[in-house]
């Protein structure tokens, strides 16, 4: 079957936003629920360098779920119903590993990643995710 990559923009009021590209190669069930679900607007939380969202209206089990990630991934977290954005190191990983608190269905990248986005956001800002 032939990749399919959808481009994803993250509205951020007052913000830079943040586009994403999802790839359903790893987890179509999972990339299938997030673009049928769009537009949703959720609040968004930071855990090291990892943005989190509030929990979000999809509802899928682990898909080839991950304990690592790598740089700029772009998850769903099934055990919070989170759409997760890893930026760089989170509280539990090692040096040089990015952790998540638990598996995750990676479902694609953070396109052209700005960290200093990470010093700009706040716990409980609402963003946007639609199609672009």
């Amino acid at each position: 079957m032939p990749i399919v990559k959808h481009t994803i923009k993250v509205d951020i009021p007052k913000f830079k936003n943040i586009d994403l590209e999802l790839d359903d190669t790893m987890c179509p069930k999972t990339v299938k629920s997030f673009l049928q679900n769009l537009p949703f607007t959720l609040g968004v939380n930071l855990w090291g360098e990892e943005i989190y969202t509030n929990e979000s209206p999809i509802n899928v089990d682990e898909e080839n779920a991950k304990d690592l990630v790598e740089l700029y991934d772009v998850a769903y977290w099934p055990t919070g119903k989170a759409i997760c954005l890893f930026y760089g190191p989170t509280p539990i990983g090692t040096k040089n590993e990015i952790k998540p608190y638990s598996p995750v269905n990676v479902i694609g990248k953070i396109l052209k990643p700005d960290k200093k986005i990470l010093s700009e956001l706040k716990n409980g800002i609402n963003v946007t995710f639609k199609k672009k």
